[in-house]
């Protein structure tokens, strides 16, 4: 049972940043005005690319089981340095600070599932486990 569980957490933590990387190639302009809104205005472009890429590159790793403790690297460089800019709710006050305080910690917990599987690695349903148990002759 636990295998299982392994490969559902992973899936669904990993569908969370495929679903963000293709939000922002699809909304590409407007996820570029959105980061401009929120003071990133130092090659907007190049850090909106970059950041797609982590998203796929960790997601995709994450999800399939293969080298998945660095593709949950990959997405905590992008992911926390996001949340610290976009879910600011010490700069915010009354019932926006509540949201944002909320999105804040979501976000958070996150960050804690993707530091489990860099621990404890992608489980025994995972392409990694197919690799290391596939005989070639």
């Amino acid at each position: 049972m636990k295998d299982i569980i392994d490969l559902l957490g992973r899936i669904l933590i990993a569908f969370i940043f495929l679903f963000e990387a293709y939000d922002s190639i699809a909304f590409f302009k407007a996820t570029k005005e959105k980061m401009i809104d929120y003071g990133i205005t130092w090659q907007t472009e190049p850090l909106l690319i970059a950041g797609i890429f982590l998203l796929i590159l960790g997601g995709i790793l994450v999800l399939i089981g293969y080298r998945s403790g660095f593709g949950a690297t990959l997405l905590l460089l992008y992911w926390i340095p996001i949340t610290f800019i976009v879910h600011a709710w010490w700069k915010e006050t009354g019932d926006l600070q509540r949201v944002e305080s909320m999105d804040f910690m979501k976000n958070m917990a996150i960050v804690g599932g993707l530091l489990i599987i860099i621990v404890n690695g992608s489980g025994r349903y995972s392409i990694k486990r197919l690799f290391a148990t596939t005989k070639v002759r």
